[in-house]
């Protein structure tokens, strides 16, 4: 299966299909297709595994596109101004992302939830209890918003990350969430009262920029209703 990434911030993956070839992706993200490519909502992985998507706040089907019998492309994109990239998914290498990210796979890739390690990750880190776990072999296409940060971490490294903006990392990563430090830069630092820490060995990628500050950042500039008196 060929790709390309179009665009520079407002990017859109092309997936070329050899024939009998597929690829599931979220709903709502195709942006064009050949004509002969066939789509159809279908419960990947069955009945629990959309059972899984649905307690996670996702559509329970996904759609399928397929090229029956010639060669076709189907391109996808995402719902904010961001870059899409790709993860090689392994036996060796599973992958762990925020449920939002994700935009399209091979049908070889399964996807399932993961919980996360502690009860402050999820209340605190950003991203909730459920994230996206992507297992099997084959390529996963995701979504940040902004640009991409990639790291490598070695085993032990930690980075710490600003509530939100961790798009996804290799299952090996220890995930959790730490005190940005005193009482005085809590309150006043700007950075909120928690950062996310991701310990390596593996492969981690972050976003430059979440959609919730981005909306908090319009707010003060739409429109306030009028009031209406009697």
């Amino acid at each position: 299966m060929k790709h390309e990434i179009i665009g520079n911030n407002l990017q859109m993956a092309k997936i070329e299909l050899s024939p009998g070839e597929g690829v599931f992706a979220e709903a709502g993200t195709m942006v064009n297709m050949s004509g002969h490519i066939t789509m159809e909502s279908q419960l990947k992985g069955g009945i629990i595994s959309g059972l899984k998507r649905a307690v996670g706040g996702d559509s329970i089907f996904l759609t399928k596109f397929t090229a029956p019998e010639r060669q076709g492309f189907v391109s996808f994109a995402g719902s904010m101004p961001g870059k899409i990239f790709t993860v090689l998914v392994t036996p060796r290498s599973e992958f762990i992302a925020q449920r939002s990210s994700f935009l399209a796979c091979e049908e070889s890739v399964n996807l399932d939830i993961a919980i996360t390690n502690t009860i402050r990750a999820g209340l605190f880190g950003g991203e909730g209890f459920i994230l996206q776990r992507m297992t099997g072999y084959g390529t996963a296409f995701l979504h940040c918003c902004g640009d991409i940060i990639e790291l490598d971490l070695k085993a032990g490294e930690m980075v710490k990350v600003q509530t939100g903006l961790v798009v996804g990392f290799e299952e090996r990563v220890r995930y959790d969430i730490a005190l940005v430090g005193g009482i005085t830069t809590a309150l006043f630092g700007g950075e909120g009262l928690f950062v996310t820490t991701l310990t390596g060995p593996g492969k981690v990628v972050l976003q430059s920029m979440d959609i919730a500050k981005i909306a908090a950042s319009i707010i003060p500039y739409l429109p306030k209703p009028e009031i209406q008196r009697d």
